[in-house]
C-alpha cells in the first residue's frame, strides 16, 4: 500500500535510556492543558453558584485518568481486535441517541445513563478512527484504488451523518477534518485531496455572495480555486468536471443557506457581520472577541476578568473557554496555550512516525490531525474568524465525555510509543 511516510519513518532513532519507555513530554503536556482548563472553568464558574461544571470536570479527570492508565496498559492486539465491536456499539449508541436523547440547545446529542450525561459522538470519533487504523492495515489495502477509497468513506460518513441527523454539524465536520487527515497521511492522491480542501472555501464565498448580494468575491475563489485544478495537469475531461463541481457548489450554496435553519442561517451571518447582531447571534462572538482583546500583554489577574467575571460570554467555560486565560493571563496566556496544544499536535504526529504498524500510525496522525482541527475552529471561533460551531477546546473546555475519550485516546497513544521502545527496536 502506497503511504504517505515511507519503511524509513519508522527507524527514527529515539533516546534508548530505561525512563525514556514511556513518552514523559506527552503525558506532562496534557495534564498542563487539563490544569489550564481546570482553572479557567474556576474561574469562568466562580461566585456564580455553578461551581458544580468545577467540580464535575475534576471527577472528569479523575475517570480519564483512569481511562488514560487502562488504554497504555492494554495490549494492543485487544485493542485491534476489538475495534470492530467498538466502532458498531458507537453507532447503535448514535442510533440511540436520535431516538431517547436529550435536546440541548437545538442538538439532540445527549444519551443519560445513570444519572450522567454521555455524548455518543465523542466516542464515535475515537472508535471511527480505529476502524480507520484497522482497515488500512489489511493485507492488499490501496488508498489510490475507488474501491477501498469508498470504504473508508463509508467507515466515516456513517457515523458522520447520524451525527448530522442530531443537528450537530460541528461535530460532523470533524469527521471530514479525521477522513482528510488519514487520506493525507496514507498517500491518498493530492489531486483529490485538493479539491477536498477547496470545498469549504467555495461554499463560504458562496454564502457571503448570497447574504452580501455581491458576486465578485464567490468569482475571485473560484477563478483560484480553479487554476488550482489547472495545475495539477489532469486529464482536462477531469479538470472540467472539477471546475463545474467549484462553480456549481458556489452558486448552489446561496440557495442551502437559505434553507437552512433559522440558528444555523444566525451562526453564519455572525462569521461575516457580527456586530449588525449585537444582541442576537453576534454577542457571543462580540464579547469573546472583547475579552481576548482586552487582556493586553498579560492579562487582567487571575478571577479578575471583567468579561469572565461579569459573565457577558454565555457558557464561557465550554466553547468559548480560551476567552479566559485570553483575558486573565493575556498576550502571554494566550500563546502559552497555543504553544502546549501546538507542541502536544507535533508530539502526537512523531509517535505517528515511529510506532511499529500502519494500524497504530493511522490512529496517532488521525488523532494530531482532529487536535488540530478542534484547536484551529475553536480560537477561531473565540476571535471572529470562524462561525460558531460547538467545537470545545481540546482538553480545556467543561465536557466530561469529550475529555475522557482525548485522555484514553492518549493512553494509547502513550501506549504505542512505549512497547516500540520497549521492543528496543528503534
Amino acid at each position: 500500500m502506497a503511504y504517505g511516510h515511507t519503511a524509513d519513518d519508522f527507524s527514527v532513532s529515539l533516546p534508548k535510556k530505561d525512563i525514556d519507555i514511556f513518552d514523559f513530554p506527552t503525558l506532562l503536556v496534557m495534564l498542563s492543558l487539563i490544569a489550564i482548563g481546570l482553572i479557567s472553568i474556576y474561574s469562568a464558574t466562580y461566585d456564580a453558584e455553578m461551581s458544580k461544571f468545577f467540580t464535575k470536570q475534576l471527577v472528569f479527570t479523575g475517570v480519564g485518568a483512569l481511562g488514560l492508565v487502562v488504554a497504555m496498559f492494554m495490549p494492543t492486539h485487544w485493542l485491534k481486535l476489538s475495534t470492530p465491536v467498538l466502532y458498531g456499539i458507537s453507532l447503535l449508541f448514535l442510533v440511540a441517541v436520535l431516538i431517547f436523547g436529550h435536546t440541548i440547545n437545538g442538538q439532540k446529542c445527549w444519551l443519560s445513563i445513570g444519572g450522567f450525561q454521555f455524548q455518543p459522538s465523542e466516542f464515535a470519533k475515537l472508535t471511527t478512527l480505529l476502524m480507520l487504523g484497522r482497515f488500512l492495515e489489511g493485507k492488499g489495502v490501496n488508498i489510490k484504488s475507488i474501491r477501498d477509497l469508498g470504504i473508508m468513506a463509508g467507515i466515516v460518513f456513517l457515523p458522520m451523518f447520524l451525527v448530522l441527523a442530531e443537528k450537530d454539524t460541528g461535530t460532523s465536520s470533524v469527521f471530514m477534518a479525521m477522513l482528510m487527515g488519514t487520506l493525507l497521511w496514507g498517500g491518498a492522491d493530492l489531486f483529490m485531496l485538493y479539491i477536498l480542501a477547496c470545498l469549504p472555501f467555495v461554499g463560504v464565498s458562496g454564502m457571503y455572495a448570497e447574504l452580501q448580494q455581491i458576486r465578485y468575491p464567490m468569482f475571485a475563489i473560484l477563478a483560484v480555486v480553479s487554476a488550482g485544478a489547472i495545475a495539477f495537469r489532469r486529464n482536462i475531461v477531469i479538470t472540467a468536471v472539477t471546475i463545474v463541481m467549484f462553480i456549481g457548489i458556489g452558486f448552489s450554496t446561496g440557495v442551502v443557506f437559505n434553507h437552512l435553519p433559522a440558528h444555523s442561517q444566525g451562526r453564519i451571518r455572525t462569521l461575516f457581520e457580527p456586530e449588525k447582531f449585537p444582541r442576537d447571534e453576534g454577542y457571543h462572538v462580540i464579547q469573546s472577541m472583547m475579552a481576548v482583546g482586552s487582556g493586553g500583554l498579560t492579562g487582567k489577574g487571575f478571577l479578575h476578568g471583567t468579561q469572565t467575571q461579569l459573565r457577558y460570554i454565555p457558557e464561557q467555560w465550554t466553547d468559548f473557554i480560551f476567552c479566559v486565560p485570553g483575558e486573565e493571563f493575556g498576550f502571554i496566556g494566550s500563546v502559552t496555550v497555543l504553544g502546549l496544544l501546538g507542541f502536544l499536535i507535533l508530539r502526537i504526529e512523531r509517535i505517528a512516525r515511529v510506532v511499529k504498524s500502519e494500524f497504530e500510525s493511522t490512529i496517532a496522525f488521525g488523532l494530531a490531525a482532529v487536535l488540530l482541527y478542534h484547536t484551529i475552529v475553536n480560537i477561531g471561533m473565540a476571535i471572529g474568524v470562524f462561525p460558531i460551531m460547538g467545537i470545545p477546546l481540546p482538553f480545556l473546555s467543561s465536557g466530561g465525555t469529550a475529555l475522557i475519550v482525548n485522555m484514553t485516546a492518549i493512553g494509547m497513544l502513550l501506549n504505542f510509543y512505549r512497547v516500540k521502545q520497549k521492543a528496543g527496536k528503534i
